[in-house]
């Protein structure tokens, strides 16, 4: 033993005098960053009740952030969240106010705390670590739903099926379903799987099965293909799912065929944008003359490239790249052509908005597309975070939490490395 410590060294050199040094200095900057995120979440929830984003043309708060401050979607989403969420719990802010709280602690525990277990889950903060918190929090919620009588309505309430087309070009199919709904698609795969183990086996055209997981992959396509080839319901038209505006008259004011509702001339023209046209000369006494030919206002193959071309939605900030349409910059009932040029791509909610909501999509005369807010004044097609210096880093903590008193002890977890917690105590405590 006495030689094992020698070889280890002093217990005191300048290596490790400089290394206590920097472990101090990055606890303290720790804290001073936790005391920073609190101040920063506070002032997103109250960006986010008084909807500053909405005036921008931003679908939410999220949004905002993700273009405004560079977090990425999932992240901002749950910063507000958070911020939220501690709004209701006081004891909870001060502490995450203070430094004591790390950011992770606090995302963990607003999941499930309120004001009967926030002072428990206050001092398993204290003295766990993070891992412990989320630990904790993961069991018990577990627990709960599993307690819940109302879990089978929430599985079939949360029911998704999410996909995305991966850097390769593959597509990657996620999904949650309900146990019957489960079944009833396993099923329809097995079917499917053991159909062509059969005519693998018939045409003798592989001496070693693939995979399961292949298998499987084939077979979801097969059941796509065998449902796109057969005959179709009753009633299952491409007629039955338009929805038809009847657009007359010098003001271009709508109404909506199905429903008798009138709709504005703004929003005949949004329609009109990116749909099928149908001309037909009425009397005087609108009983119907002749009809034309339908015509699309955008033809597929300029879709296509207006589509390669945009990407997704133009409008600043906005991120979507699916349901868009093909919005005229000059609408063709002004004179505006039906040509790239005069076309750009807007999800549905800019589209609403560039019509119907005040904002304007115009060109510059060098041939740029710029977007206006509601003032009319240009919406920033880019944005940049200030850079700022160590000395000024430095200044701005001692000078915005002087009064908190942090230093390196101050997010430290009171916890005795080596002690295990009791899950099960803890979890039953969180019930109580």
């Amino acid at each position: 033993m006495t030689t094992a410590l020698a070889s280890i060294g002093p217990t005191t050199s300048p290596g490790r005098e400089k290394s206590e040094r920097l472990g101090a200095e990055i606890s303290e900057l720790c804290s001073y960053l936790y005391a920073a995120e609190h101040r920063l979440l506070t002032l997103i929830r109250e960006f986010d009740a008084h909807k500053g984003w909405e005036w921008l043309g931003f679908h939410t708060c999220a949004h905002w952030l993700n273009f405004k401050c560079g977090i990425d979607m999932n992240t901002a989403r749950e910063r507000v969240r958070v911020a939220h969420a501690l709004g209701k719990l006081a004891k909870m802010d001060a502490r995450f106010a203070s430094g004591a709280l790390s950011y992770s602690k606090v995302r963990a525990m607003t999941r499930i705390a309120d004001e009967s277990n926030e002072d428990f889950l206050l001092m398993i903060a204290r003295h766990g670590t993070a891992y412990h918190v989320e630990k904790l929090v993961s069991k018990f919620r577990r627990a709960r739903r599993l307690q819940d009588t109302e879990v089978a309505r929430e599985n079939y309430d949360n029911r998704k099926l999410d996909y995305y087309y991966d850097y390769d070009g593959c597509l990657v199919i996620q999904g949650r379903f309900p146990a019957e709904q489960g079944a009833l698609i396993i099923k329809a795969l097995e079917m499917a799987m053991e159909q062509q183990f059969k005519t693998d086996v018939a045409a003798a055209t592989s001496s070693k099965p693939a995979p399961i997981a292949t298998r499987r992959a084939d077979a979801l396509a097969e059941v796509a293909e065998t449902y796109m080839n057969s005959e179709p319901v009753a009633n299952a038209t491409a007629d039955r799912y338009q929805v038809v505006v009847h657009v007359g008259g010098e003001r271009n004011n709508g109404v909506l065929q199905s429903e008798d509702v009138d709709v504005s001339a703004e929003t005949s023209r949004r329609i009109a944008c990116d749909c099928s046209i149908l001309g037909i000369k009425e009397a005087e006494n609108g009983e119907p003359l002749s009809i034309g030919r339908k015509t699309r206002s955008i033809p597929p193959a300029l879709h296509r490239a207006l589509r390669f071309r945009d990407k997704g939605c133009r409008f600043p900030g906005c991120t979507n790249d699916r349901f868009v349409d093909g919005h005229h910059i000059q609408h063709w009932a002004d004179g505006g052509a039906t040509s790239l040029d005069n076309l750009v791509l807007l999800c549905r909610r800019h589209h609403h908005l560039v019509h119907e909501g005040g904002f304007a999509c115009k060109k510059s005369k060098d041939g740029e597309i710029v977007f206006k807010d509601q003032r009319q004044a240009p919406l920033p097609t880019w944005s940049a975070l200030p850079t700022i210096d160590d000395v000024d880093l430095k200044a701005w903590m001692d000078r915005e939490f002087f009064e908190q008193n942090i230093n390196s002890d101050t997010p430290a977890a009171q916890w005795y490395a080596g002690d295990r917690m009791d899950w099960d105590l803890a979890v039953a405590s969180l019930f109580n």
